[in-house]
């Protein structure tokens, strides 16, 4: 195929290191993109190929990486090019062999987050807009947390929702919320630290040395109790990560309460990415939450 031949040229430049697809393994796991391990010349790479409008979220994500390696906490595969051609968008990042073990050091994964959520920005957001899951996620910058999680992430998924066609009870009690968001903060505004943003048991991993892994980020800075908050919703860590994460950077007695509105966001994007299944789970969720400013 065309796109391997083009990928290999990219990775021989970006490298400076002459490189020849040899052999290629599909690899499992990926919803939104086609993922590959490819091997030529002794080394091994992991390549992510979607359609040529894939471009721009591949670039994105490329700097997500780049983002969180900066900042001297957690490992991440480090990209190696992207680009597309006539056929194909692509992302070649170093491959990194997996340990099948899970929570082989779930402590230090805990400790780690906490350390990265200290690397912070002045104002909420990022340089660049990027993806959750396949939806736009907007990150214009804003030196306020409420405007910007009330315009750019709950309020931003509401109106994904309306136009289509859930409207109802969802959008009365979710507009009844974003007039109220002030509620749920009554302390000083959060540190804008720097968040992976999609959080979840299947963008985690362990390299063979036991050392903590993450991938596929939505990067931007916000409130930290957001992404603890995603590691509650699908399950997937273990009791030593919250200890070692509370110990390492405690976290305020109102996080009990907001990881329900920070979750909603997130259940709000999979109603809009798969449907109505997830419309009753999000109208409990807002009516918790309602009933905390009653």
């Amino acid at each position: 195929m065309s796109h391997w031949t083009d990928i290999a040229a990219q990775i021989s430049m970006s490298t400076g290191s002459p490189f020849i697809v040899e052999k290629t393994f599909s690899i499992g796991g990926g919803c939104i993109s086609e993922t590959y391990r490819i091997e030529g010349n002794g080394r091994l790479f992991f390549v992510k190929l979607n359609n040529t409008d894939s471009l721009g979220m591949f670039d994105a994500e490329a700097a997500g990486l780049q983002e969180i390696h900066k900042s001297r906490t957690l490992r991440v595969p480090l990209p190696v090019c992207w680009g597309k051609n006539k056929s194909k968008a692509w992302l070649v990042l170093e491959y990194v062999k997996m340990d099948k073990v899970s929570y082989r050091d779930a402590a230090a994964l805990g400790s780690g987050l906490a350390a990265m959520h200290r690397f912070s920005s002045e104002r909420f957001g990022w340089v660049r807009d990027n993806t959750i899951g396949a939806t736009s996620q907007i990150n214009r910058f804003s030196s306020n947390w409420i405007q910007f999680w009330r315009e750019y992430r709950f309020g931003y998924q509401l109106k994904l929702a309306q136009a289509n066609g859930y409207t109802g009870k969802l959008q009365t009690w979710g507009e009844q919320l974003m007039a109220h968001l002030d509620c749920f903060f009554p302390g000083p505004e959060p540190a804008a630290s720097l968040l992976h943003g999609d959080l979840w048991s299947g963008n985690y991993g362990f390299d063979r040395a036991g050392k903590p892994i993450l991938f596929d980020p939505a990067v931007y800075y916000g409130d930290r109790e957001t992404d603890v908050a995603m590691t509650e919703l699908f399950g997937g860590f273990s009791a030593d990560f919250y200890a070692a994460y509370r110990e390492t950077y405690p976290l305020d007695p109102g996080y009990a309460t907001r990881k329900t509105l920070y979750n909603l966001y997130h259940i709000l994007n999979h109603l809009n990415l798969f449907g109505g299944g997830y419309r009753h789970q999000a109208e409990q969720m807002m009516g918790r939450l309602l009933a905390e400013i009653q």
